[in-house]
């Protein structure tokens, strides 16, 4: 019982973060300058999962691919639990 509450919760965490990243993309196409408080806090959820990606993935002319790679992983994720 604890452990499929546990799972359950994990799988909202990282749903709730999915939307998070889709969240700042698209407010990163309304907003280009990123001057809202919305902006910021999303910022500030998905920066630590999206920088270390960021940093890893090679330069691409100024498209960033970070948000898909974090889409894609924790879409894996939730399927195998």
């Amino acid at each position: 019982m604890a452990a499929e509450f546990a799972v359950n919760f994990l799988k909202f965490l990282l749903y709730a973060l999915e939307f998070a990243v889709l969240g700042r993309v698209l407010l990163s196409w309304v907003q280009p300058r990123g001057d809202s408080s919305l902006h910021a806090f999303l910022a500030m959820i998905t920066e630590p999962v999206l920088g270390p990606i960021r940093r890893l993935l090679p330069s691409s002319g100024g498209l960033d691919f970070s948000p898909f790679v974090v889409i894609v992983v924790i879409g894996m994720v939730v399927r195998y639990l």
